[in-house]
Order: C-alpha cells, then structure tokens, then sequence
C-alpha cells in the first residue's frame, strides 16, 4: 500500500490534517502548522498524490485522494478529527466528509467551493513544461526560465517550491507534471444535492477572491448545515498567506 507523505508537528490527541492545493505540498503551511500545534494539535502536514514526497502515479482523481487520506488516518488509528483544505484540497476535505463524516469533528474549508470553474491554470503548467533543465542548474536559473511567462514573482516563488535535485548536477520537479497536467480541466467539485454534512464547518475566504463572493454563500448553506464563514479582509485566493494573522486568529478559535 502506498501511504502519503507527511510531517507531524506537535503532540496532542487532537488531530489535524491539511490538506494543500494543486501543485502545493504540504510543507507550503509549516509556519501556520506551528502555531495550530502551539494551541493544542497535532498537524499533519501531507503530500498529495502526484505532489510534493508522496507517491507518483498514473491515476489521479478527487476520489483517490481521499481515499490516500482515508489510509493515512488509518494506518495512524485516527479518528475524530478535524480537516483544513485549501483550494483542490478544499474539495478533497469536502468530499472527504460526503464520504466519511463519521470520522470528522471539524472542517475548514479556505477559498473554495463545491462549483464549476473555468480552467485557467493553462499558462502556468505550460510555463512548467517548458523549463529545460538541461540547461537549468539553478534555482535562479528556473526563475529566469519562468518569469518569460510567469510575471507574478509570488506565483514563481510558489511553483520553484516544487524544485529538487534528482542527483547532484540535475534538478527536477517534485510534482508529477504529466498527471497533473491531464488533470488541468477536472479541478471542479460537483456535490450532488443528497448531500448533507451536520458538523461545524467554516467557510474562510479571501474579500479579493475569484474563488469565491457571496453569491455563494446559499451553496454551501445547502450543503453545510452548521456552517460559520468568514471572509478575510485584503486577501485573495491565498487567503493564509495574504492576512496570515487574521487566518490564523480565526482559524484557531474555530478550531477551539
């Protein structure tokens, strides 16, 4: 059986498990995973499939993630805890609790919700795909190849995240471009409306987000019947990173 990568920080019976969003890692919410740990949890920072020191392979899918995230929490004798998701890691959490909302105390569901988006990471898996590295042997060298393409140096810093050394003169990517790139259109959740999940849950969402408006709001009502949402002043899609103080304050005093 293949089990996900993780780093545990802290010691608590409280377990909590993050689950990041497409192209991120785990390791991406260390800082915030240190303070969660600080007010009395256990984190579990895990690598997706196809992501970050977890497991490559050929299938990919909202399903198969979860079930990754199912044999975790087993293989741990977990249960009874509590789940953040941000983005694709947003729907892997709410699937997660369609599917198994026995085992769940808590969700936190950041910058995302069950809807149809318009693809649009596009540009930034073709920009990816077209580092050479053969002629790469750099950080700086990745950086220069991607901001041809990739203006936003935030968007670059985040995707050079994914940079490694396969061996001592080669660099490499740590996600699995390929599967992910065939995945591109498919990053939507549809719940169907037999659904219905009755523990507490928070909606955190950015006020500058594309991700989500207040539209929405009526959506995850249907879905999620006791449900809080707060939306973070000065922050867009990555809420935690944008107003990590106010995500962080809210986020621990849902959480307690």
């Amino acid at each position: 059986m293949n089990l996900l990568h993780s780093k545990i920080i802290g010691d608590s019976d409280k377990n909590i498990i993050i689950v990041h969003g497409f192209l991120g890692m785990g390791d991406n919410w260390k800082s915030h995973a240190n303070k969660i740990a600080e007010s009395g949890f256990k984190v579990h920072l895990i690598d997706l499939r196809n992501h970050g020191k977890s497991f490559w392979t050929n299938e990919f899918s909202f399903d198969l993630m979860v079930q990754d995230i199912y044999e975790y929490i087993s293989h741990h004798n977990i249960s009874n805890f509590y789940m953040i998701g941000h983005s694709m890691g947003g729907n892997v959490t709410m699937l997660f609790a369609k599917n198994y909302p026995e085992l769940l105390k808590k969700i936190i569901i950041v910058d995302i919700v069950p809807k149809a988006y318009k693809p649009h990471h596009d540009y930034i898996l073709e920009s990816l795909k077209s580092l050479d590295f053969k002629i790469i042997k750099s950080r700086n060298d990745a950086d220069s190849q991607l901001s041809k393409l990739i203006s936003d140096e935030r968007v670059r810093q985040f995707l050079l995240k994914n940079l490694y050394w396969k061996d001592q003169d080669t660099l490499g990517l740590k996600i699995n471009l390929d599967i992910l790139y065939d995945f591109k259109n498919k990053l939507s959740l549809i719940l169907k409306e037999d659904f219905s999940f009755n523990n507490p849950t928070l909606l955190i969402h950015g006020e500058n987000s594309d991700y989500v408006n207040e539209s929405d709001y009526e959506l995850m009502n249907s879905f999620f019947k006791n449900l809080e949402i707060i939306k973070v002043p000065s922050a867009a899609h990555w809420v935690h990173a944008d107003n990590p103080k106010f995500f962080l304050e809210k986020t621990i005093n849902f959480l307690n």
